[in-house]
């Protein structure tokens, strides 16, 4: 009886511990696997931010995977799918294309936490979160430095300033922010006849026929740079411009490859702007050539993002340092066009010559990449 007593005492302290085993691994993370879809890798920041998350990830205890899409959505479908095989508890997805949304419902059906990271997934009403910059202030900062630079509060209708635009990926919704947040500084000038655009003129994305003459497929910049090409040798050929309105680095850098085979630009290039900070636009920018960038800190939403995927996971209260939940106006940046998921912000810094100290100190290059930026 004695020996029954204490073989059920010694089974009853394992069961305890092992109890207590998977509550105290739930506390940091537990090994769970969290699933990173990256978008592609031709855009740098991709890579970095997908291997930032997975870093920040297991810094807190979970396994973390991390796939890049290679712009191909059935290819970011199947890398998903294959998480879900495994056994992913979350994934964080930065999409190619609202085809994902097929996949999404999978991991709804499987009880998977889904975090859209930078891109909104639309037409989907089966996630709850996104986390990103302010993406209309991005524009608004681009369309900041352009009136600064051309001094348009001073522009004169008798001798306007010529601009002419482009937009990101139409299939990716922050191109449509970042285009509005741009143009709500800088319609006020086009209206007054101070700047003149040459090329289409969407007043806004709702214009989706010139939206998409501007628009850059898949943010491509073989595209960008035969575009302004033909521009250079079409509506631009018998003007100077002034300003080219870029929305990110990648494609600022094609567009300036392309007028500076253009004499008109050889001493002078027109002011472009840009986004990301990219190593080599923040060169070219040092050099005087791309005027601006936009710098968000993709580590810090990377490590956001995981925060945001932690908290959930604990079924705790979401409280991100650095970040807002989206309301007001700014919370039709979550709108999916099946429902309005929550949204988190982080706040972008536009970079010129003058602060580009900025990404430089927030440790956002390599050393020997700084050391060419001090």
């Amino acid at each position: 009886m004695k020996k029954l007593i204490t073989v059920l005492l010694i089974l009853a302290v394992a069961a305890s511990f092992g109890f207590a085993g998977p509550q105290n691994q739930g506390q940091s993370g537990g090994g769970a696997l969290i699933g990173l879809a990256m978008p592609e890798t031709h855009v740098l920041r991709w890579e970095k931010d997908g291997n930032t998350l997975k870093a920040e990830a297991e810094k807190r205890g979970y396994r973390a995977e991390v796939q890049f899409g290679n712009a191909d959505q059935a290819e970011q479908n199947r890398q998903i799918q294959s998480f879900l095989t495994q056994g992913a508890k979350a994934l964080i997805i930065g999409c190619i294309t609202d085809g994902v949304s097929s996949v999404v419902a999978e991991a709804a059906r499987d009880k998977v936490v889904v975090i859209a990271y930078d891109r909104l997934i639309q037409n989907s009403a089966d996630y709850d979160y996104f986390i990103t910059f302010n993406n209309f202030k991005v524009g608004q900062l681009q369309g900041q430095a352009i009136e600064t630079a051309l001094n348009l509060a001073s522009a004169t209708a008798s001798a306007p300033k010529n601009i002419t635009l482009f937009a990101g990926s139409p299939t990716d919704g922050n191109a449509f922010f970042f285009y509005d947040g741009a143009m709500s500084v800088l319609n006020p000038y086009i209206d007054k006849g101070v700047l003149k655009v040459v090329g289409p003129y969407p007043r806004t994305s709702a214009d989706a026929g010139n939206f998409q003459r501007i628009a850059t497929e898949n943010w491509q910049a073989p595209i960008a740079k035969t575009r302004m090409e033909n521009l250079l040798n079409n509506d631009a050929r018998n003007v100077v411009l002034d300003a080219i309105l870029a929305p990110n680095d990648t494609l600022a850098r094609a567009i300036i490859e392309a007028c500076k085979a253009d004499a008109k630009y050889r001493t002078k290039l027109p002011t472009v702007t840009g986004q990301d900070a990219e190593f080599d636009s923040a060169l070219s920018i040092k050099n005087g050539e791309q005027y601006m960038t936009v710098f968000k800190d993709t580590a810090k939403l990377a490590e956001a993002a995981i925060l945001l995927t932690d908290q959930i996971l604990k079924g705790q209260s979401v409280n991100i340092p650095g970040a807002v939940l989206a309301s007001g106006d700014l919370a039709k940046i979550g709108d999916t066009g099946r429902k309005v998921v929550k949204t988190y912000l982080l706040d972008p810094v536009g970079v010129t010559r003058n602060n580009l100290n900025v990404p430089v100190n927030a440790g956002f290059y390599e050393a020997a990449e700084a050391a060419q930026l001090r």
